[in-house]
């Protein structure tokens, strides 16, 4: 009987020891596994329930190595309040703490100016001849029309700059380029709502779906949105839906571990709707402020993706309601990537557009085309490959910097 006591005592004091753990900011990740029974169902670990303090969720360790705890069933009752407070990495874990988000774009215009130039070099080099004929203005059109800013948007353009063209035979250097910005700036639509709806309301967690065709850099920009977060002292939730790829669901984990944000991730070919599920009720149960979760490109089933999509969104809005819809293109893919977004528009309400590697393209304007075509705000624009290189799009920055330089 001693025995039997003495071993109950240490197995307490075990887990006691390992819930304390859980508010080191180390290797956290919540691994979810399929029952083999039909209907399958995810379990993941669940917190006991608290005493002095509230633990975070369990199935994941301080360690920078880490073990996963076995999961229990998912319980049918109320879960215990899980609270995830902002703690220290344990000794020898060093997090990186992201730049905050205002002024990035600004901080990033060498960068966009540089791989942008020849729009702003093309249009000022035309535009400074004292006589400008027709085929001048034809030059203005094949200039915009090859940085993809699309036919109707440079149309507007071109008319409102023939309109000043008296101005334009007298405009300095800076002056001409001023009137440059300003009419790109004009027309990248710099009234649209660009905020992100990454907020707790309504004591829930603001929830993220993130979407688009694989290749586009999606899991990348979900990562690089957990950065932007957490620059901005935000808590977040990771959810690693897209269980097609088991290499989505590390390279999200390995982002969440650079700056100390829980992961949730099932099995490869894990149901989809299952992982976002349980990291929106993590982020609700932990009360952090959003959830980001990343979704498939593509299926290994045969049913349609845009149908899975559809499901990841109701069953999510079950635990907290989708706050946000982030669309991903590559920028690199011009026109293409208009007509794969109005696929996606058809399949979930997307709220907005991440357009990536920018960086690499002279194709600036497809940020005009996109959201003309598509009715929808481009919020956030990634300029490069490292960790900080997404920034908020801001439509003057943005028009300053294809023009920048080339004075």
């Amino acid at each position: 009987m001693e025995f039997v006591l003495i071993a109950i005592a240490i197995l307490l004091v075990g887990l006691v020891l390992g819930v304390s753990l859980l508010v080191g900011r180390g290797r956290r990740t919540t691994r979810l596994d399929d029952d083999a029974a039909a209907g399958t169902t995810l379990t993941r670990p669940r917190p006991p329930a608290p005493t002095e303090a509230p633990p975070r969720p369990s199935g994941a360790t301080a360690s920078g190595q880490g073990t996963t705890a076995e999961p229990d069933a998912v319980s049918p009752e109320a879960p215990p309040e899980v609270v995830l407070p902002p703690a220290e990495p344990e000794p020898g874990l060093v997090f990186e703490t992201p730049p905050p988000s205002a002024g990035r774009l600004t901080r990033l215009r060498s960068r966009l100016a540089r791989s942008q130039s020849s729009l702003g070099r093309g249009l000022l080099t035309v535009l400074a001849r004292e006589q400008l004929t027709e085929d001048d203005w034809e030059e203005v059109e094949e200039t915009l029309l090859a940085a993809d800013v699309g036919v109707a948007a440079t149309q507007q353009i071109v008319d409102r700059l023939r309109t000043q063209s008296m101005v334009l035979a007298t405009a300095s250097g800076v002056e001409l380029r001023q009137l440059l910005v300003r009419e790109l700036t004009t027309v990248l639509g710099p009234d649209l709502d660009r905020s992100l709806g990454v907020d707790r309301h309504g004591g829930l967690p603001g929830v993220v779906l993130v979407v688009g065709v694989n290749g586009a850099g999606k899991t990348t920009t979900v990562g690089k949105i957990a950065r932007v977060l957490v620059g901005d002292g935000k808590s977040v939730v990771l959810g690693a839906a897209d269980t097609f790829r088991a290499a989505a669901a590390d390279q999200l984990e390995t982002w969440g571990e650079r700056v100390g944000v829980l992961t949730v991730r099932g099995r490869e070919g894990a149901d989809p709707a299952s992982v976002a599920f349980e990291a929106a009720r993590t982020g609700a149960e932990g009360e952090v402020d959003t959830v980001v979760v990343d979704t498939a490109g593509r299926l290994h089933t045969k049913g349609g993706l845009m149908d899975e999509l559809g499901k990841i969104k109701r069953v999510v809005e079950k635990v907290s309601p989708v706050t946000e819809v982030l669309l991903v293109l590559d920028a690199t893919t011009g026109q293409n990537g208009v007509v794969q977004a109005r696929v996606f528009t058809e399949a979930v309400a997307v709220t907005g557009v991440v357009l990536t590697k920018l960086d690499g393209t002279a194709k600036g304007g497809i940020v005009v085309s996109v959201q003309r075509e598509l009715g929808i705000p481009v919020k956030l624009i990634g300029l490069g490959e490292g960790a900080d290189d997404l920034a908020p799009f801001e439509p003057e920055a943005f028009a300053e910097a294809l023009v920048g330089g080339a004075d």
